[in-house]
């Protein structure tokens, strides 16, 4: 879709300005120091487009870079190459902003029991890549879709509940009974008074939506061990950590997929006639 995208009719300045028959090499050479991620969908670009087009990726994905290392060398048709190049890079300079930012989070959390997460914020079309470059930062995915797991969240609560015929509880012990043994049940709480509802209607994992630290702590001693504990919200580099001292099981950051940057990576192109 991408390649379509970029030349539907073709590429219109290679091919008035490149020779039919000349050759290039090129290298992916990283202008900034991250983690590598979308090795094999950079490849892609190339080989898609053009099967002749031959792609070397030197690291892996997950592996660490320092500025100025070559990632990645690509050789073949002077015209596939430079049509396939910013599709590429497009591809996995995002894809290693998101393993590099994963990272740097999975770092910050480092001796704790705490997991990094994604979440479904991301780039629509894009979630299957996306997740994995998080993976390649040593992060872990949550629910990779609405289909695949129950959360419950305050406008799900707040629908069941509202004609007072329901509880909290009993409305989550419905859906409890309505589940497959391996289907999990997650549902939310913004606050303390709200956990031992949840806890009684089955959940597996709660999660404490915009907590601060010190109800944090009081939620998961609250919950002590009697489901996954999930923090999230207000989450950054700079929260992290202490977010993460306070004994949660998982902490979910949409910013490693709606907020990352781009890594700086370039393509050095050389042709010959």
């Amino acid at each position: 879709m991408a390649l379509n995208e970029d030349a539907p009719w073709g590429d219109l300045t290679s091919q008035t300005l490149i020779p039919v028959d000349a050759r290039a090499s090129a290298a992916l050479i990283a202008r900034e120091s991250g983690v590598f991620s979308g090795g094999s969908v950079f490849a892609a670009a190339f080989t898609l487009l053009d099967p002749v087009v031959v792609v070397e990726v030197q690291v892996p994905d997950g592996a660490a870079f320092a500025k100025g290392d070559t990632l990645a060398t690509v050789m073949g048709p002077a015209r596939s190459v430079l049509q396939s190049e910013r599709v590429a890079l497009n591809f996995v300079q995002r894809l290693s902003g998101i393993a590099t930012l994963t990272a740097e989070y999975v770092a910050l959390v480092a001796g704790t029991t705490a997991r990094i997460v994604d979440t479904r914020k991301t780039t629509p079309g894009l979630r299957v890549l996306e997740r994995h470059a998080v993976r390649s930062g040593g992060g872990y995915n949550h629910r990779f879709s609405l289909s695949d797991a129950v959360m419950a969240k305050d406008n799900h609560l707040a629908v069941l509940t509202q004609d007072g015929r329901l509880s909290v509880t009993e409305a989550l012990r419905q859906v409890r009974a309505s589940l497959s043994h391996t289907t999990h049940l997650e549902a939310e709480v913004d606050r303390l008074d709200q956990i031992e509802a949840v806890l009684a209607g089955g959940v597996d994992t709660i999660m404490l939506d915009n907590f601060g630290l010190t109800d944090l702590r009081r939620g998961v001693e609250q919950v002590a061990g009697r489901a996954i504990v999930e923090a999230s919200g207000s989450v950054n580099l700079g929260t992290v950590a202490a977010i993460a001292q306070t004994g949660v099981d998982v902490i979910s950051v949409g910013a490693l997929t709606h907020s990352v940057r781009a890594l700086d990576l370039g393509l050095d192109v050389t042709m010959t006639v």
